[in-house]
């Protein structure tokens, strides 16, 4: 990294981790207020899940805006446009009449709030090697960990003292804060490259210098797969806990927060282990474990043993595997650039989201009044990706 102090270094890393956390604040605050969303527009729990999925289609697509723009005109340019439209956005959603506004100015906010997150992983690139980074990462992900925990249990304060619009002016002044400490505090990490054209053709072939590298490929696509079972499980908690099992909205965020926990516990540990272990290493035994949790979770569901306590425990551990392998597959698709890491990252990201709210939408589609369609799609995405690890590298050979 430059040549900071301490004080510099700590403030820099805790605004790369607030702008890493934007998008998974942006989701799981409203998530306590799914029901009462739905009695106050007319509609269904099933629409309201609508919103989320347009958040990380909006996420996906919006990604792959930013990247071009990242490595062209520098970070802080393009970030800070992004997170005036977020701020915007936010506003209208506070103003929404109908589902479908909701829905579509949700989108609007997702592609606001990924520059945030394209921007910090471009920026950790910038500044950190990649056995450093992924310990960086590690840290950003402490931020992002805590917001799962914070935000359903902020969201459900909400819901017990005020009206679900508060959510959304809760978000903007959260992200306008943060829009100035990356205005006064957040240094420039990359000036951007002036003869980069943003021509779609060159842009297309910037995108495809990218993804055509096998190790981006590999471990962007093991990443996208392991965490969008916690997508899915982001889309069929509200439903499954509070419906299905009968929590209420503050025992939701509570359970919530307990699950959350285990991003935080394990991308720690992740930072111990690097000192020993690579990141490939980790990787490899996260996606394995991750596996075996998804296995025994479909059994026990199939066999009618899964209880609510079971479950929770089970998402637990299922989460414990995706926070070891967030921080080093990230960290190991983004190495082999630089003056293509903002593409990279904008790749990574559109792949994680794209494949997220595909994920999150199959459980809404597959819905039948059960926990099956949450479980299914977790286990599907575990199994998928750990076929992904072991024998994308035979193909492409």
């Amino acid at each position: 990294m430059r040549d900071f102090t301490r004080s510099k270094r700590i403030t820099i890393i805790f605004i790369l981790g607030l702008l890493s956390a934007v998008g998974p604040f942006s989701i799981d605050m409203y998530l306590p207020a799914f029901n009462i969303i739905a009695n106050d527009f007319g509609t269904t729990v099933d629409q309201v899940q609508l919103s989320l999925s347009s958040f990380f289609i909006g996420i996906a697509v919006g990604q792959l805006v930013y990247g071009p723009l990242l490595d062209k005109f520098g970070r802080k340019k393009p970030l800070i446009i992004g997170l005036s439209l977020y701020i915007f956005a936010s506003i209208m959603c506070i103003f929404s009449t109908s589902i479908e506004q909701l829905i579509l100015f949700r989108f609007i906010q997702a592609l606001g709030s990924c520059s945030g997150m394209v921007a910090s992983r471009a920026m950790v690139r910038d500044y950190f090697l990649p056995q450093e980074a992924a310990k960086i990462f590690s840290m950003l992900m402490l931020v992002v960990g805590i917001s799962p925990i914070l935000a359903p249990s902020v969201g459900a304060f909400v819901m017990s003292h005020y009206e679900w619009h508060v959510i959304f002016a809760i978000l903007t002044i959260i992200s306008f804060l943060i829009l100035l400490g990356v205005i006064f505090f957040l240094p420039e990490s990359y000036a951007g490259n002036k003869n980069l054209s943003l021509a779609p053709r060159e842009v297309t072939a910037s995108f495809w210098s990218v993804i055509k590298h096998p190790v981006f490929l590999r471990f962007c696509l093991v990443g996208a797969l392991s965490s969008s079972g916690m997508y899915a499980y982001l889309a069929g908690s509200p439903f499954v806990l509070q419906e299905y099992y009968g929590l209420s909205e503050a025992q939701y965020g509570v359970a919530f927060a307990f699950i959350a926990s285990a991003l935080i516990f394990a991308t720690q540990i992740n930072r111990i282990a690097l000192n020993r272990r690579s990141s490939a290493d980790i990787s490899k035994f996260a996606v394995q474990f991750q596996s075996i949790v998804a296995l025994f979770f479909i059994a026990t569901t199939l066999a009618g043993w899964i209880t609510l306590p079971l479950m929770i425990g089970i998402i637990f551990l299922f989460l414990l595997a995706q926070g070891f392998t967030f921080p080093n597959t990230s960290a190991l698709a983004l190495a082999p650039f630089k003056e293509l890491a903002g593409s990279a990252s904008a790749l990574l990201g559109c792949v994680q989201m794209g494949v997220g709210a595909l994920a999150s939408a199959a459980v809404s589609l597959l819905h039948n009044g059960t926990a099956t369609p949450m479980v299914s799609v977790m286990v599907g995405c575990s199994f998928l990706s750990l076929i992904v690890y072991r024998f994308l590298p035979k193909l492409i050979k």
